[in-house]
């Protein structure tokens, strides 16, 4: 009977040890640290890190399900800090906080990081950020709860989810990191990662309604450099150039991730692909293609160029975000037969992306 007690003590201790996680230590033991400076100090009665223009990095431990919880000391600067986790390679989930858009529907972003991208451009709105007002001379306490394909935020011990999204990547234990403020340096405490505590409450994720009648899939070529197709006499012989067969699908209703597809960082050169479908129309005739893109497009109709434009961050005004639509619209000369379409999409950050439709799509067919 005492060795049963024992045994159930054991057994008790050990849910106990896994409930009540305490504050993982802020040193070169059990975080490798990459940042253009940081302090390790007391702060605001935390032990804490003062993290500038960089990141830490949990050393030995690998995340699936469970509980991210950590304290932050915001600044109202612009400033993106938050948490990476299921760390594979260049992919991810991630959330992360805008403390400099305090009381705004953007105000923070739940995304992936799809081979060293973070797609804000495409996963926009509601579903994936919520407005908060926060606070700038206190703590602020950000709790992530993941379970399988789900996860949901509580900012400053809500009762209910702030947040609750569908996650982005297929389920794969990875690595987890936290980012400071960029060039805003930010106080950092208190982190406790619980793999027991993976609960999920209440889990209702917002809806988006998706864009009617979108070319569904894109075939992308490889990459290239975007200076090659900055005179339009040298067109044909980058296009003779390429190669293709990977495929890219439409993603919320919305757009093509190209980067699902395409590394954009990596060692070869170019932040370039082309994008092509192929319409077969009955006859000659003029269509309506209304397209979006992420951050600068030339649409190349049958070897001959018609269009050229930007869509990138703070490209039309300050605040203009860049979120792909279909904002822009050109007009389509088509000959009966085959007709190539090529959009040549170039990217600097915030999703590389394509989108397109016809506005009225009888007599055609898109391959």
């Amino acid at each position: 009977m005492i060795k049963r007690l024992c045994s159930i003590s054991i057994i008790l201790s050990s849910v106990t040890f896994g409930l009540a996680q305490k504050a993982i230590p802020l040193d070169t033991v059990h975080w490798d640290i990459n940042a253009k400076s940081y302090v390790l100090e007391n702060f605001k009665g935390q032990e804490a890190i003062y993290l500038k223009e960089g990141e830490i990095a949990l050393k030995d431990v690998l995340f699936l399900n469970g509980t991210i919880e950590y304290d932050i000391f915001l600044k109202k600067a612009p400033a993106f800090p938050g948490v990476y986790f299921r760390i594979n390679n260049s992919d991810a989930e991630h959330f992360y906080l805008r403390p400099h858009q305090s009381g705004n529907p953007d105000a923070n972003q739940a995304i992936p990081s799809t081979k060293g991208i973070t797609p804000w451009q495409l996963y926009f709105g509601p579903r994936y950020s919520f407005p908060y007002k926060y606070t700038y001379d206190d703590w602020t306490h950000v709790k992530i709860v993941v379970d399988g394909n789900r996860a949901q935020v509580y900012l400053n011990h809500a009762k209910q989810p702030n947040l609750s999204w569908n996650l982005f990547h297929q389920p794969k234990e990875g690595g987890i990191r936290f980012t400071g403020g960029g060039g805003k340096a930010l106080h950092i405490a208190n982190i406790t990662i619980n793999k027991e505590d993976h609960e999920i409450k209440d889990f209702k994720p917002i809806e988006r309604k998706p864009i009617e009648g979108l070319v569904p899939q894109w075939e992308v070529s490889d990459k290239f450099e975007e200076k090659l197709i900055k005179e339009h006499t040298g067109l044909k012989a980058v296009i003779d150039g390429r190669t293709w067969g990977k495929k890219i699908n439409v993603e919320e209703g919305t757009a093509a991730n190209i980067s699902r597809q395409v590394q954009l960082y990596d060692d070869g050169p170019g932040n370039t692909v082309f994008a092509k479908i192929t319409v077969t129309s009955n006859k000659d005739q003029t269509k309506l293609f209304e397209f979006g893109y992420s951050d600068r497009a030339v649409v190349i109709l049958n070897e001959q160029p018609i269009y050229k434009g930007t869509n990138r961050f703070r490209s039309r005004d300050y605040r203009y975000l860049g979120t792909v639509g279909l904002f822009d619209a050109v007009y389509l000369n088509l000959k009966k037969g085959e007709n190539t379409l090529l959009v040549a999409v170039s990217e600097d950050f915030g999703g590389w992306l394509v989108t397109g439709r016809f506005s009225d799509p009888s007599g055609i067919k898109i391959q």
